[in-house]
């Protein structure tokens, strides 16, 4: 119908008026080989519309005309009709996928994954984030059907940067939030997340990981250390020295859930059930044997059916994970409040850190083994 209504505004742009085409008038020979060429090209686009009427089934070109008034379609003039097609000619340019990661990679690396982002750099982000998001390629998932989770998702993954403290990734505080049911009660939840961060401030954030495998179970892993004697003149008076020892507590805290995704015609998009919480790879000796134990895991489905039973209002948190971009490296998910998390993948392996090698020593083993390679050098 569209291309028709600017058929029928080219015809009428072109169509001399019948005073014109009668009326007597003197005219010099270019005057009338001009006039001549206007009349041909008028007659040539007439048999072209006829031609288009008459596939169409209309009688005259004056007919389609008039059934055209008659309509509440509006008509369009040529130079819309032209503009129309110099649109449909030039698709948009193809994005570079590769520079926008890489844009996106730099302002990570120099702000400790958007921890020490400013207002600009977290803008800057978030744009480049959905030109990513509206040019996400499509994936083709490899796997069998059985498997819950697409093979494009699946594997080891790095947090690499982030809108938002850097351990809400973790499905812990995901349901944590889920919980909110009332924008006083996230505007509370948000502020207490601010106030772990800062009061764990003297500690130092490693790697946030998540392992995702193809059966739905999703593995966050965050390590994290801390200075284990932070102020050596508070244990020794008399040692004039404002700083610490070279020792840390280490360990990770992991924590497990499982994600289902909200349709088959769509995996990119899950809903998480959380499952366990515990530390693993503890250094602090004794505490190692306590924490490796099954006992210490935290089991919270054990405390939502607790709490289920015993508090009507209560309704175990499911909390959302959209995935909104994926590639072969990076992967962009947002969760309910539309905060960004960006991973980028580590490897296919599906297989969560094994931390069992880490000594439970606090690190003097290390510390112990640098100082002899570096300065006594005695080796036996």
């Amino acid at each position: 119908m569209k291309t028709t209504a600017a058929l029928l505004a080219l015809y009428a742009a072109v169509e001399p008026s019948a005073a014109f085409m009668t009326a007597p008038v003197r005219t010099s020979s270019a005057t009338r080989t001009s006039l001549q060429q206007t009349k041909d090209n008028y007659e040539f686009h007439r048999k072209l519309l006829e031609t288009q009427f008459a596939i169409s089934g209309a009688a005259t070109v004056e007919d389609h005309i008039e059934e055209q008034e008659q309509s509440s379609t509006p008509s369009i003039d040529a130079t819309a009709f032209q503009n129309f097609l110099d649109e449909q000619e030039q698709p948009s340019a193809p994005i570079d996928a590769t520079a926008i990661q890489n844009s996106i990679l730099r302002v990570a690396a120099s702000t400790d994954r958007g921890q020490y982002a400013s207002a600009a750099q977290k803008q800057s982000v978030a744009s480049l984030v959905e030109s990513l998001e509206s040019n996400k390629p499509k994936q083709i998932d490899t796997f069998s059907s059985s498997a819950t989770l697409p093979s494009y998702l699946a594997g080891t993954w790095e947090l690499t940067y982030s809108t938002n403290q850097l351990f809400r990734s973790s499905p812990f505080f995901l349901a944590g939030r889920s919980t909110c049911k009332t924008q006083a009660e996230v505007d509370q939840y948000n502020w207490f997340c601010e106030m772990h961060r800062a009061a764990l401030a003297i500690s130092t954030i490693g790697v946030v990981r998540q392992v995702i495998s193809r059966d739905g179970k999703l593995t966050n892993e965050f390590e994290v250390k801390v200075g284990a004697v932070p102020f050596v003149s508070d244990f020794l008076p008399f040692v004039k020295y404002s700083g610490g020892l070279p020792l840390t507590v280490d360990g990770a805290i992991v924590s497990t859930a499982d994600a289902t995704p909200m349709s088959m015609e769509n995996k990119d998009d899950w809903q998480l059930y959380m499952d366990t919480v515990e530390i693993k790879g503890s250094n602090i000796p004794i505490l190692r044997n306590l924490l490796d134990g099954d006992n210490s895991k935290l089991k919270s489905r054990d405390l939502s059916k607790l709490l289920e039973d015993n508090v009507d209002a209560y309704e175990v948190p499911r909390p959302v994970l959209r995935t909104t971009y994926v590639d072969s490296a990076l992967r962009i998910v947002r969760d309910e409040d539309d905060n960004i998390f960006i991973y980028s993948r580590v490897s296919d392996s599906e297989e969560v850190t094994d931390y069992s090698n880490v000594m439970a020593d606090l690190g003097v083993a290390s510390l112990l083994e640098g100082f002899n390679d570096a300065v006594s050098k005695i080796y036996l």
